[in-house]
């Protein structure tokens, strides 16, 4: 069980900063040094992005990291350019989680209903280490099948309309009361889907889930709970590309599993190892087993070239990243 964690000691000070319109805080940043040739143009994209939101990628054009003025000549586009392609970043990192989520739930039910008896083998709390987190599986299966029942009909079946896959277990069958293992694995966040790893009881059966995506064991539990942390700054549009993640993914030791060929990439620079780009090439490592044809590091090449402003080194990427052999670029 996970020992209590202390909370931190909070701040002495009053928040008192008032609210300002759209006007008033352009004139704010104009105040701090940014050029603002198109003062409509600015206006409105403080007012469709948020001054919160927009004003994290000011910071890289400060004439000092202690000091909120701007280096003399920069402009809204640049900033612009900084926030546009982090977004374009999440998106792009987003397809690579989407595609490893998938595979992992399919491993997960694959391995365990093969491995142990059928596809109703989570509901058994011999497989887990935790009782109280297993129950609390079940409860979240168990109101997922309440809440189906208890809204209206799914849309009925026709050539390109079909009911959900739990909407037709739970109106087709009876018993047993809740779904199969692959129904129930679709239903789960990718929180819960790293919880439910995290909780199994054998180590042998971590090895199996982790074997068809090219991993050991402790590598799947490290880079689970950092996409977990990385999905959810992405699925909130947060700050991607040189914030602070908090969980890295694990250094691969061994040769099985795919990684960079330069071994010293994070003992010569540490800070890259709490930087975005171990976790760039975690995903890679990952999608080379699962889609080895997939274009996504070439992607991330383009992405980077069509942003040439953007600093590297905010994202822990050394300059000569494309040289190593790791890396699928044309």
């Amino acid at each position: 069980m996970t020992p209590p964690q202390h909370l931190r000691a909070r701040g002495t000070r009053r928040y008192d900063k008032p609210a300002l319109d759209h006007d008033e805080l352009v004139d704010r940043k104009i105040g701090r040094g940014l050029v603002v040739p198109d003062r409509d143009r600015t206006r409105r994209y403080l007012r469709h992005i948020g001054y919160y939101r927009f004003s994290p990628y000011l910071i890289p054009f400060r004439e000092s990291p202690s000091h909120e003025q701007l280096r003399v000549g920069t402009t809204f586009d640049q900033v612009l350019d900084l926030y546009v392609f982090d977004r374009k970043l999440r998106l792009l990192v987003m397809d690579a989680i989407e595609r490893i989520e998938v595979a992992v739930r399919a491993a997960l039910t694959d391995a365990m209903s093969l491995q142990h008896g059928g596809p109703f083998w989570y509901l058994d709390p011999e497989h887990f280490a935790d009782a109280a987190r297993h129950d609390g599986l079940l409860r979240h299966v168990q109101k997922s099948c309440r809440e189906q029942l208890r809204e209206g009909e799914d849309a009925p079946s026709g050539e390109l309309t079909h009911a959900s896959a739990l909407e037709h277990y739970l109106t087709t069958y009876g018993e047993p009361e809740l779904p199969p293992s692959w129904l129930v694995v679709e239903s789960l966040t990718l929180g819960q889907l790293d919880k439910v790893i995290g909780n199994l009881r054998r180590p042998a059966d971590v090895k199996r889930i982790a074997r068809p995506l090219g991993l050991t064991a402790p590598v799947l539990v490290s880079w689970l709970r950092t996409y977990v942390r990385v999905r959810n700054i992405c699925a909130h549009h947060g700050r991607l590309w040189n914030v602070g993640l908090g969980v890295y993914p694990a250094i691969p030791k061994p040769t099985t599993v795919t990684w960079l060929g330069d071994a010293e990439t994070f003992t010569d620079a540490p800070d890259r190892r709490k930087r975005l780009y171990p976790v760039l090439v975690s995903l890679q490592s990952v999608l080379s087993t699962i889609s080895p044809r997939s274009s996504w590091a070439q992607r991330l090449s383009d992405l980077l070239d069509a942003h040439p402003r953007v600093p590297l080194r905010g994202m822990g990427i050394p300059a000569e990243w494309r040289d190593d052999p790791f890396w699928p670029l044309s």
